[in-house]
């Protein structure tokens, strides 16, 4: 339980100072669109992220609007280019 603190405490860094992720917007997120690999709303979704559409760190919003599941692979490739276009 303390990892997952960590780690959540620590994705949230990740975001450029003055944004912050809404764990509230994700959940909300979840409870619309489930997991497309095991169909729940709740729990991991093994080789998928949620990902933000247009990016946080353009000043986009974290909101269940502005989400969508994207697969691991697809998400590394997308998170390489996205901020070129802020």
């Amino acid at each position: 339980m303390r990892l997952l603190l960590i780690l959540m405490l620590l994705m949230s860094f990740s975001v450029e100072a003055g944004q912050h992720r809404s764990y509230k917007a994700k959940a909300e997120f979840k409870k619309l669109h489930y997991c497309p690999s095991t169909g729940k709303p709740k729990g991991r979704c093994a080789g998928y992220v949620i990902d933000h559409i247009k990016p946080l760190a353009c000043g986009d919003a974290d909101s269940p609007s502005n989400m969508q599941w994207q697969t691991k692979e697809a998400a590394k490739l997308k998170d390489k280019w996205e901020r070129k276009g802020c």
